[in-house]
């Protein structure tokens, strides 16, 4: 099955994009995700979000909870769902990777291109942010049923070319790392290619 997606911007970030991918049994073939206007130079973490109790959408800003004019990665989880598939450049892809920021593609310039083949769908336990529950072949079945969110992460708010403290605090996921690394900047819902 062909799904794509039209990933526009989240958070002001001003970035937008395109992904296409091809889902057998309980795999992903391929998949490609094309993105611009990203911060320049940095890692962007990416994942395929579903969840059997979310909305399996792209979040608007009336998840916004602490009314901080943003939506961070936790208040976006009821729209999105979880993390199935974090699509790093190498190693593992299960959602345990969800933060393994090295292991994410840098945008050159304020772009990139991604390609992977091959990604088996694991079971995943649980609800919290990187698991959403349910078998490889239920999550496999739901997002060739087009109920899959792409979402890459990343947006530097001040405006200083860096992840920092400075621009929106620390990260809700991992108080180490800057909300900046980790809050979302596109999102796209994978549908059936036409």
């Amino acid at each position: 099955m062909s799904l794509s997606a039209q990933l526009d911007e989240l958070n002001g970030s001003g970035a937008s994009g395109t992904a296409t991918a091809t889902v057998r049994n309980q795999r992903i073939q391929s998949i490609d995700v094309h993105a611009h206007g990203l911060t320049p130079d940095a890692p962007h973490a990416q994942h395929i979000h579903y969840g059997e109790e979310a909305l399996n959408e792209c979040p608007t800003a009336a998840l916004d909870s602490n009314d901080d004019g943003r939506i961070n990665t936790v208040e976006g989880i009821p729209a999105y769902g979880p993390v199935v598939v974090s699509l790093n450049t190498s190693g593992g892809t299960t959602p345990a990777s969800f933060l393994d920021v090295s292991r994410f593609p840098v945008s050159s310039s304020g772009s990139y291109h991604y390609s992977r083949d091959n990604i088996k769908f694991t079971r995943v336990a649980g609800t919290g942010y990187n698991g959403g529950g349910g078998t490889a072949k239920q999550i496999a079945d739901s997002i060739r049923e087009g109920e899959g969110v792409l979402v890459i992460h990343g947006v530097d708010y001040n405006g200083n070319g860096v992840y920092d403290f400075e621009g929106a605090g620390a990260s809700e996921l991992d108080p180490n790392l800057p909300a900046e690394a980790t809050d979302p900047a596109v999102c796209g819902v994978l549908e059936v290619a036409k």
